[in-house]
């Protein structure tokens, strides 16, 4: 039977650190009110916001470079790209095919998911299902995002500004029948589109107007149009009851439970959300893997990035059980439960 074996890991974050203390010199915050919301000390943002040479695609491209090394493999062993975003280098086309290019890969095919801080687990369970089906042999996984180039950085907006961070996470998704390898042994995907507005960025697009708009009436395009909005609260209280949904799902499909896990791995959207889902299940604090603190909300890169971390810093060891879960805009929610 064919398994789904995590073959090598990689991140990276770009070397620029933006601490609450730069930020409050920006807009009116402090220390104090970002680490009490959100516990998030400081996040990685690129030097230069008008830099063109670190994009998504290269964030994307670095953290592959780290999986592919672990992995012993080139981008030629590759045959098939699958890369979450939100944040593309281009409106179109998409990462995966600039990764492509990036490695050096044959032309193989390339899939962006759009399912912002779900994506990785959307990602992931796609590349599971063509590693199963016996389609494809050695899947490039990866999560990447350049948030600071379009967030606002004044009063109007410090509740979305001082949350997210720039990053990358990325992981080789392998087939093998070796019965002591791994294994992903259980994934969920789910969405709920009628709350799509209260965690969004609206510009552009078709509702609210594509970039011609930007030029022939600008002084009818609001910053709620250009910018991240969101109802943190609203969506606060839907991420604590879908977290331990998709995580109970996962587990129920495997017959595992949550004294079974070696490490459970949440999206990075708020320490104080993981932190209930925590006591939730009982879980010690070294079942537990959280890492904004240093990198903030890095969307569709968080959950690799995380994942990429523990296993470089010796938290997750092979044949552990792990669980990856994530809710985000959409909404849309998700999680992979596997043997590393």
């Amino acid at each position: 039977m064919l398994k789904s074996y995590i073959k090598g890991v990689g991140h990276y974050v770009p070397e620029n650190v933006v601490t609450n203390d730069d930020l409050a010199k920006l807009m009116t915050t402090n220390d104090e009110w970002i680490t009490e919301r959100t516990g998030i000390k400081e996040r990685h943002h690129r030097k230069n916001r008008n830099d063109s040479e670190e994009t998504t695609a290269y964030l994307g491209f670095r953290a592959a470079e780290s999986a592919l090394k672990m992995a012993g493999m080139t981008g030629k062993d590759i045959d098939y790209i699958v890369f979450a975003t939100l944040s593309p280098d281009y409106f179109f086309p998409g990462c995966g095919v600039l990764l492509q290019e990036m490695l050096g890969c044959e032309t193989v095919g390339a899939l962006d998911v759009r399912n912002q801080c779900s994506g990785f687990v959307y990602a992931m369970s796609v590349a599971n299902a063509f590693i199963k089906s016996g389609q494809y042999k050695n899947i490039l996984v990866v999560g990447a995002e350049v948030h600071s180039f379009g967030l606002d950085f004044s009063d109007a907006g410090r509740g979305v500004s001082v949350i997210f961070g720039d990053g990358a996470g990325a992981l080789i998704l392998s087939a093998t029948e070796d019965e002591n390898a791994g294994d992903i042994l259980a994934t969920n995907m789910h969405s709920e589109g009628k709350h799509a507005e209260e965690l969004c960025t609206k510009f552009p697009g078709s509702k609210f107007g594509w970039s011609d708009r930007m030029r022939l009436e600008p002084e009818n395009v609001t910053d709620e149009e250009i910018y991240p909005v969101m109802n943190g609260n609203f969506v606060f209280k839907h991420a604590v009851t879908r977290f331990p949904e998709t995580m109970m799902e996962a587990l129920d499909k495997a017959g595992k439970t949550p004294e079974d896990l070696d490490m459970f791995i949440p999206h990075q959207a708020n320490l104080r959300i993981a932190q209930f889902v925590q006591k939730r299940f009982g879980l010690p604090d070294e079942k537990v893997y959280n890492n904004i603190q240093r990198f903030g909300n890095t969307t569709a890169a968080s959950i690799p990035l995380a994942l990429s971390e523990a296993i470089e810093n010796g938290k997750i060891n092979r044949g552990d059980l792990v669980l990856l879960a994530a809710f985000g805009s959409g909404f849309t929610w998700g999680s992979v439960l596997f043997n590393y």
